[in-house]
């Protein structure tokens, strides 16, 4: 007789379940090797490949030259030929150079000026295009629109303004008005030349601060402002209480891009003035420049521009952690 097959308690035969069990087994293996085989032949480029010469020119334009402007602010180099180091000589010629230490108090005021004025007014801006009103679109093109100008073009633009001729500029414009008494040589009078300077950076960039201040605002909740206006909160009540801590992160970043371009402003300085009259208007910048490309100092030049860049980092490091902690307060 036959003998059939053992059945288990689920009623399938014992047999059939070894047998899908290895075939299943089996199954599993040959693809898991399939894909070890795959993955071993895989042709694809790996994607770190992709990122190579993007560092290569990195590398090239920003980090060898760096590197290099380190060691030749320790060196006598002329910008051409050899050169031969000397210790910390070209620092101890910074300290003494009565032209490089005014232009850091230059650059200061500069840029002190530049950032109260500058976020000032680009909030009061961007608090007027945000209110609803139907031209505000074309406002918020018109005050942005000078920061997308050549900083170089700007400068030649407020020269004509400056014109220190009576029927030319802001000089007609004061005799037009009655203000005669106040016409001057804006960029000549080197009491005002460095302020007249600060104006200029202000009217290129308020709008650009203003766009920044604009998208803090779009962030705040319409509903803080309508609960503090149930509340009884008045319109400079709700900007102190609701607006204005809401805007930290917006200020951040205003306070850190206009420091940072007023410390190491050159274009329009260069443009307008020179540094002069004198060195009424020189700033960090342009005596790193005349050194290098005037005068032929380049290893003095790069100690000057090494101490520029640690004083730009310094200052946007504690810069950036106060106004961190104040958004955190906030």
């Amino acid at each position: 007789m036959n003998s059939l097959p053992k059945t288990t308690t689920s009623g399938t035969p014992e047999s059939g379940t070894r047998t899908s069990g290895a075939s299943a087994g089996g199954g599993r293996a040959a693809w898991s090797l399939r894909t070890r085989l795959r993955q071993r032949d895989d042709p694809t480029v790996p994607p770190w490949i992709f990122v190579v010469p993007a560092l290569v020119v990195y590398a090239v334009v920003v980090l060898y030259p760096s590197l290099a402007g380190v060691v030749y602010a320790f060196t006598d180099w002329s910008g051409v030929g050899g050169f031969s180091f000397v210790g910390v000589d070209n620092f101890r010629t910074l300290l003494d150079d009565k032209r490089a230490l005014e232009s850091v108090s230059n650059t200061l005021l500069l840029t002190i000026a530049v950032v109260v004025v500058q976020n000032g007014i680009g909030l009061l801006l961007a608090l007027g295009v945000h209110a609803n009103i139907r031209s505000r679109s074309l406002l918020r093109v018109i005050f942005f629109a000078p920061a997308v100008v050549s900083p170089v073009m700007v400068a030649f633009l407020w020269k004509y303004v400056y014109n220190p001729d009576n029927g030319a500029g802001l000089n007609a414009v004061l005799g037009a008005v009655g203000l005669g008494g106040l016409r001057q040589d804006w960029l000549g009078n080197p009491s005002l030349a460095l302020w007249s300077i600060a104006a200029m950076v202000v009217w290129q960039y308020a709008g650009y601060s203003m766009v920044i201040f604009l998208a803090g605002l779009q962030g705040v909740p319409a509903e803080l402002h309508e609960a503090a206006r149930i509340d009884g909160a008045g319109n400079l009540q709700r900007f102190r209480y609701v607006t204005w801590p809401l805007l930290a992160p917006a200020l951040t970043i205003n306070l850190m891009l206009s420091t940072i371009g007023g410390l190491k402003l050159f274009d329009q300085v260069y443009a307008a003035t020179n540094g002069g009259p004198g060195t009424s208007s020189e700033t960090l910048s342009t005596v790193l420049y005349k050194e290098a490309f005037v005068y032929g100092k380049f290893g003095y030049s790069t100690a000057v521009a090494l101490v520029l860049a640690l004083f730009v980092a310094a200052v946007s490091l504690v810069q950036l952690r106060y106004l961190r902690a104040r958004e955190v307060t906030a």
